[in-house]
């Protein structure tokens, strides 16, 4: 019976199992789903005549190597799970002797086989390796939130300078109308002068109009660095063209009432996960250092061919009970310094998220009033300065005044508009969600939160 048992613990030792704690199945699914594009050769897709904030995101997300690499460090990081949990941690280390003496034993009997672990390396007591294949999940989760913090992060990035160019194309836009309206006046105030008007008010016209022309092109220059940058995010040429719809973007929907948005920011955000699974992750190694008080034991079974068979087992006795010490002291200390760090990043981000937030509100309130007050008077004080100059009433001057107050209304709304965008992409990156997600506030809430 003895003898068939020793090649069936040799089996059981030489295939070995692996100890996975819970959880290792979902975060397997996690990895797997986020995954999926880098499991082929990534072709980013063409973007269209006039792309879109989601075509250009779509296709940030396919072409950047480092949202890529952070997935592998997940994936690597996730694969040190089994190599943490595998149970016998050491290898076997089998020795084999012949005994050459007189008498008339067979080669059988002389032969003695011995099956033991490596000496070299310790068999962990099965519950270490239990808690390190713990502390092995909890650091592919930390890596899988780091993921979706990059990925957060590119996002608001992407969109940024997607942004960056709406609004200098908008300013780009309104510039132009300056620009053709200097030029008309220009042409006016020659005729006036022709008429016999004094000839101040021309120079001072033929001067507007070619600063203005200078600074559309100071624009039109710049328009191509932030197109060079953003196509540097998508994997581009720098000299792509990429022309943007010939209007603002729509404001997104954002239907939460700021009581979601907070709650939201505390509950998902990437980066505090991370931090999170660190905790834990400490608090796996701290249990750890304490477990190194527990002996290991290293089995062994040795037979000499029928004469003898026998099993056995080394006890390592922990007797570095300074070193056992000092590392739990370690341990410690570096899971209170995380904490810490948990801590102190969760207030910035906290305090982040609802600076943001008041100045995403506040932009609103900027465009509602300009819109819905200062614009239509502006356009009035125009209209009749237009007119008082055409009957010698106002000089110059006034004129360009009222021209300029208009232009600045339109850039202001689209300044306020677009600082609205860009606080959603931030406050998206520091709650790690995408806010069309949220559920609708109630219909009360709805009422003095939705976009304007």
């Amino acid at each position: 019976m003895f003898r068939h048992f020793i090649p069936g613990a040799v089996i059981l030792l030489l295939t070995g199992c692996v100890l996975r704690p819970p959880g290792v199945a979902d975060e397997k699914s996690r990895l797997d789903q986020a995954g999926q594009v880098y499991r082929e050769p990534i072709t980013p897709p063409e973007l269209s005549d006039h792309p879109t904030w989601q075509e250009v995101l779509h296709r940030a997300f396919l072409a950047n190597g480092d949202l890529e690499s952070a997935w592998y460090d997940w994936a690597a990081a996730f694969a040190r799970i089994d190599q943490a949990a595998n149970w016998p941690n050491s290898n076997l280390a089998p020795t084999f002797s012949y005994l050459f003496s007189g008498g008339k034993m067979k080669a059988w009997d002389r032969t003695t086989v011995n099956v033991g672990f490596d000496p070299m390396q310790n068999v962990s007591f099965p519950t270490k390796t239990a808690r390190a294949g713990h502390q092995a999940l909890e650091n592919a989760r930390a890596a899988g939130q780091r993921f979706a913090a990059k990925k957060f992060a590119l996002q608001k990035q992407v969109l940024q300078s997607w942004l960056d160019i709406a609004l200098m194309d908008e300013q780009i836009r309104i510039q132009t109308d300056n620009t053709s309206l200097l030029k008309l006046l220009s042409e006016t105030a020659a005729d006036r002068v022709r008429a016999g008007a004094p000839q101040q008010d021309l120079l001072k016209a033929q001067i507007e109009y070619r600063l203005a022309e200078v600074e559309l092109q100071r624009m039109q220059t710049q328009r191509k660095s932030m197109r060079a940058m953003l196509n540097g995010m998508l994997a581009r040429d720098p000299e792509a063209p990429l022309p943007l719809p010939d209007t603002l973007p729509d404001p997104r929907p954002l239907w939460a009432s700021d009581a979601q948005l907070i709650a939201a920011a505390v509950d998902a955000n990437p980066e505090l996960s991370a931090l999170a699974r660190d905790v834990a992750s400490r608090k796996d190694a701290l249990e750890l250092a304490r477990m190194r008080y527990i002996p290991d034991i290293n089995p062994a079974a040795a037979f000499t061919g029928s004469i003898s068979q026998t099993v056995g087992a080394m006890v390592i006795l922990p007797t570095t009970i300074p070193a056992i010490k000092a590392s739990i002291a370690e341990a410690r200390a570096m899971l209170q310094s995380t904490e810490a760090m948990a801590r102190q990043t969760r207030a910035d981000r906290s305090a982040s998220f609802v600076a943001s937030l008041y100045a995403l509100r506040n932009a609103e309130s900027q465009v509602k009033l300009f819109r819905e007050t200062v614009l239509p008077k502006a356009e009035q004080a125009l209209s009749s300065s237009r007119q008082a100059y055409a009957a010698g009433q106002i000089g110059f001057i006034e004129l360009i005044d009222s021209q300029r107050t208009l232009l600045d209304v339109r850039l202001m709304i689209a300044q306020a508009r677009i600082a609205r965008e860009k606080q959603l992409a931030e406050l998206e990156a520091l709650a790690g969600i995408a806010v069309e997600t949220l559920p609708p506030a109630t219909t009360q809430a709805t009422a003095t939160t939705q976009p304007r």
